[in-house]
């Protein structure tokens, strides 16, 4: 007997959903760009009512959205997984490269994607929403790193706001570039600008 949750087979199904949906409104907003698409066309060529649509995504903005959501969560893992006697500037530069490595791991998608996200400004103010919260979980893991230490308590989240500007600063040359400037050196050039402020706690 398999001892697998007999709910596998419908959250694989509700993946696949939410899948074809992706791929509808990102396939459409690519071709007639973002507000000329409605929730009814990416539903229809899904094939799914748009009833099922929002059980799935509250928006046309969460569908796009969704494809940077899980970053944070990746960045935080990331930061936790470097040793705590690393340089704070090495951690926070891997932290900034496992995100840009989902977005140019994906070539041309991700690309088209990030290039939505930052062009049209419903989007980027949600894409700024979900920063937030990056900072403030980054900020918690420094913190943690650090330990108690009153001499720093602005540091966590000063750093965790530089990486982020870090990373949207590298966004912004990668996605501007169709994607011909390389995004690790783009990340080495930016923290190489940073790393001295990042270093200055001992």
């Amino acid at each position: 007997m398999s001892s697998r949750p007999e709910t596998t087979l419908a959250q694989r199904k509700r993946q696949l959903v939410s899948n074809e949906l992706s791929e509808a409104a990102l396939q459409l907003m690519a071709s007639k760009g973002f507000d000329a698409v409605t929730v009814d066309e990416i539903a229809a060529t899904a094939g799914v009512s748009k009833r099922t649509f929002f059980r799935y995504f509250a928006s046309k903005e969460d569908v796009v959205v969704q494809f940077l959501a899980d970053m944070g969560t990746g960045m935080r893992a990331a930061l936790a997984s470097r040793p705590t006697t690393e340089r704070p500037s090495l951690a926070l530069r891997h932290t900034v490269w496992v995100a840009m490595t989902a977005c140019a791991g994906h070539s041309d998608r991700a690309l088209g994607v990030v290039q939505l996200i930052l062009r049209t400004p419903a989007l980027r103010a949600r894409f700024l929403e979900h920063q937030d919260q990056w900072r403030d979980d980054l900020a918690t893991e420094l913190a943690q790193r650090l330990g108690p230490r009153p001499d720093t308590d602005l540091y966590p989240q000063v750093a965790a706001g530089m990486a982020l500007t870090a990373f949207d600063a590298v966004l912004q040359q990668w996605s501007g570039s169709d994607g011909v400037q390389d995004p690790a050196e783009l990340t080495d050039r930016v923290f190489a600008i940073i790393a001295p402020a990042l270093d200055s706690v001992k």
